[in-house]
């Protein structure tokens, strides 16, 4: 039985995350069917099953399971990309026009075959609903003004999508392998739209794909109940995969131990060496293209200078948080970039050095330093994972959630603790990856999100200063 955990802990540092997959090493607890995953999750990002709305990580992993799409990264290896329901793909000459050939004998799950039509429409679908995951198809210049003329049905077995201007080839399929770029049942939907929605307001709570799994249940905040699609071109292992509302990590932990869950995703480092210890499982770290960081706001004038954002980044201890708080879960990272893709740094030049952000922050005007309210949020829903944010954001809060950033003890002790307490949000960066994939097919995750809050200066060590 596989036990795989990811934890969703803040840092003060941009830190890349460590998916842990943890198998068990004792038999004296009831498991689940060996051919049925059982994941103990949290479910209430979900408020859509439309893949063209969807804009969140756990729908996006339900989507990644119920719906092709043209293209798939390759978990290997980020660089490369694999056909999904495109059998090959060319590029024009000016790299503008990107022709996909599709795979013949697809089918839906409905039992409709799959066309080129039902990939070029969903595309346009995804553009025209204009919600959400269309802002990550204008990434490549699809708007409403141009979806119907630049994505194109050649035949039945054919499809060419142009965008606005060249870009690199892998950004395009990136954005084309994304969850936004889905194909859904084009007939299916029709016959369930209602005035210009595209058949939208029935697929909030239903599935129109051909994907590995196909939805039999899903209850708010309870659970979703997939089956496999037996029509499916490749091999799968799970029958079933059931995914379980279980906001708290004690009880996840829980299940985990009596053998009711295979999968767990918000277990804190003190639960991971807990279960280590006592020898119910072994653990084994792989990266997970998650980034976590802390945004400034520049139209404060302040923290608009480059010699702020410079000391704010030699003001964390980037390696005491990694080793005393987020332990096994992340590791520093100080890049916009995730390690292993294209483009990524995986230099860390920052430390904390507090007398050389005394020094900057005079050089900026600021040598007696400044007031600034930094916005806290609980850091996660679990409970043993709370220490210590949950005694800090308390403290935060007591101090009106200011700081002065001094060199003095008192101050750096406070900022230090808002700062803290600030990244307990969680906030995701651009263009993230491939989060978890099960090696026996179970189940497949792929996110790219095209949202960033931050800002020039405000990842440490990424923009120059």
């Amino acid at each position: 039985m596989n036990l795989v955990l990811r934890n969703a802990l803040a840092a003060v540092a941009v830190v890349s995350a460590l998916t842990l997959t943890m198998t068990a090493t004792s038999t004296a607890f009831a498991a689940t069917p060996k051919d049925m995953l059982v994941i103990a999750t949290t479910l209430d990002e979900f408020s859509t099953l439309d893949p063209g709305e969807v804009y969140e990580l756990v729908p996006e992993e339900y989507v990644a399971n119920t719906y092709d799409r043209l293209v798939r990264v390759d978990l290997k290896d980020p660089a490369k990309f694999n056909g999904d329901v495109a059998q090959s793909w060319t590029v024009s000459p000016d790299g503008l026009t990107f022709t996909f050939k599709i795979r013949p004998g697809l089918k839906f799950h409905s039992g409709n075959p799959l066309t080129a039509d039902d990939v070029a429409w969903s595309i346009q679908r995804c553009v025209l609903l204009d919600k959400g995951a269309a802002a990550v198809l204008q990434g490549i210049g699809l708007t409403k003004d141009n979806a119907l003329q630049n994505i194109k049905k050649i035949d039945d077995s054919t499809v060419s999508i142009t965008t606005d201007q060249k870009y690199a080839p892998t950004f395009v399929l990136n954005v084309l392998g994304a969850w936004p770029a889905s194909v859904v049942d084009k007939q299916l939907l029709m016959s369930h739209q209602k005035g210009n929605d595209f058949g939208n307001e029935w697929l909030r709570t239903n599935e129109a794909g051909s994907g590995a799994y196909r939805l039999v249940k899903w209850t708010a905040n309870d659970s979703i109940i997939l089956q496999k699609y037996d029509g499916y071109r490749l091999p799968l292992a799970m029958k079933r995969i059931v995914m379980r509302h279980v906001p708290e990590a004690a009880s996840q932990r829980l299940l985990l131990e009596n053998g009711d869950a295979d999968v767990a995703r918000t277990l804190s480092p003190d639960d991971l060496a807990a279960l280590t210890k006592a020898n119910k499982v072994q653990v084994m770290s792989m990266p997970q293209a998650t980034l976590l960081y802390l945004g400034l706001n520049v139209k404060n004038p302040n923290l608009a200078k480059p010699e702020v954002q410079e000391a704010m980044k030699w003001l964390i201890d980037y390696d005491g948080i990694q080793k005393n708080v987020t332990k096994s879960t992340f590791k520093v990272h100080q890049t916009f970039l995730p390690e292993g893709f294209l483009g990524a740094l995986n230099t860390n030049p920052y430390h904390q050095d507090v007398a050389r952000a005394k020094a900057l922050l005079a050089k900026a005007g600021l040598p007696n330093g400044f007031n600034v309210t930094m916005e806290c949020a609980a850091l996660t829903r679990t409970t043993k994972s709370r220490k210590p944010y949950k005694r800090i954001s308390r403290k935060a809060a007591s101090r009106s959630r200011s700081f002065r950033a001094t060199t003095s003890r008192r101050s750096r002790s406070i900022a230090r603790v808002s700062t803290i307490s600030t990244l307990a949000n969680g906030q995701r960066i651009t263009s993230t990856h491939t989060a978890m994939r099960r090696a026996t097919h179970g189940i497949r995750t792929t996110r790219t999100n095209p949202r960033t809050r931050c800002s020039h200066g405000v990842i440490p060590g990424t923009f120059p200063t």
